[in-house]
């Protein structure tokens, strides 16, 4: 089946829209005058400009951090202080327990000094992570506005070591027979996009979003079968995300999150291939640098209605993101694993570069190798090499 000659400039046109209300991730001219700010619809973007304009310049992570560090230390000497007044010195055991207790679930606004609260709740403001998830309390910008998720990228050339003409899984009723007549060049996109549905669901902390992620695989160079999309994966997923705020290894841990996940692509049999996964992450950065990991949990599905029973194995049970960004170019390295061993010890590497080619295009050049690069090639092992362009990247 032939693809809509409109598709590909409607999807782009789209993913571009995206980009308006991310200003923590625009790379924009400073304004002629302050009057050009006007025009911009979404209240980020104006602030952005505005800041442009004016020449304010936030204060960094690392100053967020050591004022919030500061903060604590006064407000707990402030919270001892209190204790002592409020508790007699012969008081018993249980009498301590109940005042602790008391301290831990009452309200951070009647009980603690604002001031400091706020301070507290603004560390890492800035910060990668905190760019993405909104994260301190002066970073959070309301609900029910489109916001970047994964990179959003174009890959006219996309090539495989390995075409995958005949995929199958365990399950018979999803086995291909016959070999499918494919290129091993084709073109891949991704667009991927989130918002926010609830916001400080536990005092100030705690964001509810809803994401989407859809990324096909086109055979566009192949006129002998119509040029048809040959994958497309539809990624929809609910992510509960808080606030963290430690220290590890000089890292900065920024995030913890838990989400349900549904990722398929929409084919029949024997091309069928799904599954739910239950997802816990958590988030730490430093200058430059950021880490997500994650770990997951398939909900398994009826005996035989299953298309692709041994995915864990192949596509993994847990990730790592490790992206680098720094003048305006960025690096990603995202690894998968089985975590199982011996002959089920499999996974796969992905490294993504993006790098400036002027105020609105970044150009890109993606490498895969391993299994799962798509759901229909989960237990088909191969390397991939893609370029092309990107309108947004991790951070």
């Amino acid at each position: 089946m032939k693809p809509s000659l409109f598709l590909m400039p409607v999807l782009y046109a789209f993913a571009g829209g995206l980009s308006a209300p991310l200003a923590a991730q625009e790379i924009a001219a400073r304004p002629a005058a302050v009057e050009a700010c006007l025009s911009l619809a979404s209240d980020a973007a104006r602030l952005a400009c505005y800041d442009r304009a004016l020449g304010y310049a936030a204060g960094t992570p690392q100053q967020a951090d050591l004022a919030a560090a500061e903060a604590a230390t006064r407000l707990e000497a402030q919270r001892a202080q209190e204790r002592a007044a409020a508790l007699p010195a012969d008081a018993g055991l249980i009498e301590r327990a109940r005042q602790r207790s008391e301290e831990l679930f009452r309200r951070d606004d009647l009980a603690f000094d604002m001031e400091k609260h706020a301070t507290i709740a603004n560390a890492g403001r800035g910060s990668l992570l905190d760019s993405r998830w909104e994260l301190a309390r002066d970073s959070k910008l309301g609900i029910f506005q489109l916001r970047g998720y994964k990179p959003v990228y174009a890959l006219p050339g996309f090539w495989t070591s390995k075409v995958n003409d005949t995929p199958h899984s365990p399950n018979p009723g999803n086995t291909v027979a016959t070999p499918q007549q494919l290129d091993d060049i084709e073109a891949k996109f991704q667009i991927s996009f989130k918002t926010k549905l609830v916001e400080n669901l536990f005092g100030e902390n705690g964001d509810l979003w809803a994401g989407y992620t859809q990324s096909s695989r086109w055979q566009a160079y192949n006129a002998g079968i119509s040029r048809p999309f040959r994958e497309t994966n539809y990624e929809p997923e609910v992510m509960l995300v808080v606030r963290n705020n430690y220290s590890l290894f000089g890292w900065k841990g920024r995030m913890m999150g838990a989400s349900l996940n549904h990722q398929s692509n929409g084919r029949s049999d024997p091309l069928s291939r799904s599954w739910n996964r239950a997802i816990f992450s958590a988030g730490l950065d430093r200058e430059h640098w950021a880490l997500v990991l994650r770990s997951w949990y398939r909900i398994e599905e009826a005996a035989g209605r299953d298309n692709n029973p041994d995915i864990g194995d192949f596509v993994g049970r847990g990730d790592a993101l490790l992206v680098y960004n720094r003048d305006g170019h960025e690096l990603s390295l995202v690894g998968r694993h089985s975590l199982r061993g011996g002959d089920r010890s499999r996974g796969s590497l992905q490294l993504d570069w993006g790098f400036p080619i002027n105020n609105l295009l970044r150009g890109h050049v993606q490498v895969f190798d391993g299994y799962g690069e798509s759901l229909i090639d989960y237990n088909h092992r191969a390397t991939y090499i893609g370029l092309g362009f990107a309108l947004l990247e991790w951070f």
